[in-house]
C-alpha cells in the first residue's frame, strides 16, 4: 500500500508524529546548498546558501503590486541559478496564471526553462509540487499557494528531501493586515521581500531596481534584513555600491553606539 494512502488510514495525531520522524531523517542528509554569492548574506545563512533538498518560503512585504512583483521575481532570480546547468527544467504551479513571461526572462528564467501547471486550488497547486519534487528530475519547483498549513509544509520538505530538489514556496495573496508567513512552517528559510527607492541616477531615468530582503527565519540561525539591488539576468543579486564600499565602524564605536 502507497504510503499516503496507509497515513491517511490513521488517526490525525498519529499521522503527524509519523511524518516527524521522516522529517527528523530528511533533515540529516541535506543537499548541496546554493549560494547567493554575497558574502553578507551568505555568512548569515546556517548553510551558507539555499538548501538544495530543502523547503523555502516567500513572501511580498505588502499587499502592493510592487512588493508581490518583487517577491515574484526573487522566487524567479533563485530558481533561474538552480536551474543554471543546461537541461535543466523548473516547475511552476498555480492556481490563476498572471505571470509576466519577459519579466521572468530579465532575471534569467527563460520560457524553454519552465514548465507551468495549474491547479483548481492550492490542494492540488500542493499536490503537483509534491510529485514535481519526488521525480527529482527538476531543478527547482516553485508553487504558489495562498495557504498551506504545518502538516502540507512537512510533506513539501519531506518530498524535497527525497527527491534532492529544492522547494519555492510563495505564499501569495497577502492580506493588508497580516503577513502570510505568521503561519507556522516546517520551512527551512523564510524570506519576505519589498521594493525600496531604487538607485538615483546621473541623468534622467530609472536606475537598477532596490529590494529589501528579509530572512524572518531560518534554522539553525538568526534571522537579518539586508537591501540589496535586484536580479540580474542571471538572478544574481548585489549589493548597493553604498553599502558594498563602506567600511566597517571599529568596535569601539559600535560599543559606543549601542
Amino acid at each position: 500500500m502507497p504510503a499516503e494512502y496507509a497515513l491517511s488510514d490513521r488517526p490525525r495525531a498519529e499521522q503527524l508524529a509519523v511524518l516527524r520522524t521522516q522529517l527528523a531523517a530528511a533533515q540529516a542528509a541535506r543537499g548541496p546548498a546554493l549560494a547567493f554569492g554575497i558574502e553578507a548574506i551568505d555568512s548569515r545563512l546556517a548553510d551558507h546558501g539555499l538548501d538544495g533538498a530543502g523547503l523555502h518560503e516567500i513572501a511580498a512585504a505588502s499587499s502592493t503590486l510592487n512588493d508581490d512583483a518583487a517577491a515574484t521575481l526573487f522566487a524567479a532570480g533563485v530558481a533561474a541559478r538552480f536551474a543554471a546547468r543546461p537541461g535543466f527544467t523548473v516547475l511552476w504551479a498555480l492556481t490563476r496564471f498572471d505571470l509576466y513571461a519577459p519579466g521572468l526572462e530579465q532575471v534569467g528564467l527563460g520560457p524553454d526553462t519552465i514548465l507551468y501547471a495549474q491547479g483548481r486550488k492550492d490542494a492540488d497547486v500542493l499536490a503537483i509540487a509534491e510529485d514535481g519534487l519526488r521525480d527529482g528530475s527538476l531543478a527547482c519547483v516553485i508553487a504558489e499557494v495562498k495557504a498551506a498549513g504545518q502538516t502540507a509544509t512537512r510533506r513539501l520538505q519531506l518530498a524535497a528531501s527525497d527527491g534532492k530538489t529544492p522547494m519555492l514556496l510563495y505564499r501569495r495573496h497577502r492580506a493588508r493586515d497580516r503577513c502570510p508567513l505568521d503561519q507556522t512552517s516546517a520551512a527551512m528559510t523564510r524570506w519576505r521581500i519589498g521594493c525600496v527607492a531604487s538607485e538615483r541616477l546621473p541623468y534622467a531615468g530609472v536606475g537598477r531596481e532596490r529590494w529589501s530582503v528579509e530572512l524572518v527565519r531560518q534554522r539553525n540561525g538568526p534571522p537579518f534584513s539586508l537591501e540589496v539591488e535586484a536580479c540580474d539576468d542571471t538572478g544574481r543579486l548585489a549589493l548597493p555600491a553604498a553599502v558594498r564600499d563602506r567600511t566597517a565602524a571599529p568596535a569601539r564605536a559600535l560599543h559606543q553606539a549601542a
